[in-house]
């Protein structure tokens, strides 16, 4: 029996500090801006003082799609960040000349096949399975099959975003025994505004399914 550790929760999407300091305060282990085309995007200046509400112990990570390495490296270097987020088509390459660690965005259709992950292997921190929707890098609000995952990869720690919301996380972590999950629109009440009692549901929820587990 593999000894399931306690799920990691990132909150991304967060455009204010106080958003910030919510999910800080419900237990979020990385807090989440996006600096690429989005409802939730935010600029440079803005997303330093949404991190600002953030403690060095939380690790703040900025979302990337495409994005060209100079930007990535004075964001990386104004923001602290302690990860990159790719979240677009970025290469093996990329991701090995980022000027942070990476967890690459890899979108899960109606199959899933982790060989498609393998030219990543040992060029990334860790892998975020997310919803495939057309037109869109993220933010769908939608799940995947979690069903279609039959094997997560052991090379890399692995996040599942899609979704997610406290009624469904806990199904998730019981599918797949994520390394974290990621959720965005699943704890707003509108695009880019967050809604506490939903960030402190949805934590609650994980720690739920987290002691579930433990005892099976």
């Amino acid at each position: 029996m593999v000894h399931h550790t306690r799920t990691r929760v990132k909150i991304c999407g967060v455009t204010t500090a106080h958003d910030a300091a919510a999910a800080v305060g419900a237990g979020a282990d990385a807090v989440g801006v996006i600096l690429a085309p989005s409802k939730r995007q935010v600029s440079l200046s803005d997303a330093e003082r949404v991190l600002a509400a953030v403690p060095p112990l939380v690790c703040r990570v900025g979302v990337f799609v495409d994005a060209d390495q100079a930007f990535v490296e004075d964001a990386v270097a104004r923001l602290g960040l302690g990860m990159v987020q790719y979240s677009g088509s970025e290469t093996p390459e990329a991701c090995a000349s980022a000027p942070a660690p990476v967890l690459k965005t890899v979108h899960v259709g109606t199959l899933f096949d982790s060989v498609a992950l393998e030219p990543y292997r040992g060029f990334v921190a860790a892998i975020l399975l997310d919803t495939l929707a057309n037109g869109l890098q993220g933010g769908t609000g939608n799940t995947f099959a979690w069903q279609t995952v039959h094997e997560l990869p052991e090379w890399a720690p692995m996040f599942v975003a899609g979704g997610l919301t406290s009624f469904n996380v806990g199904a998730a972590i019981r599918a797949l025994r994520p390394f974290a999950v990621d959720v965005s629109s699943g704890v707003e009440e509108r695009p880019g505004r967050k809604d506490h009692s939903k960030i402190d549901a949805f934590v609650a929820a994980v720690a739920a399914a987290d002691a579930e587990v433990s005892r099976t």
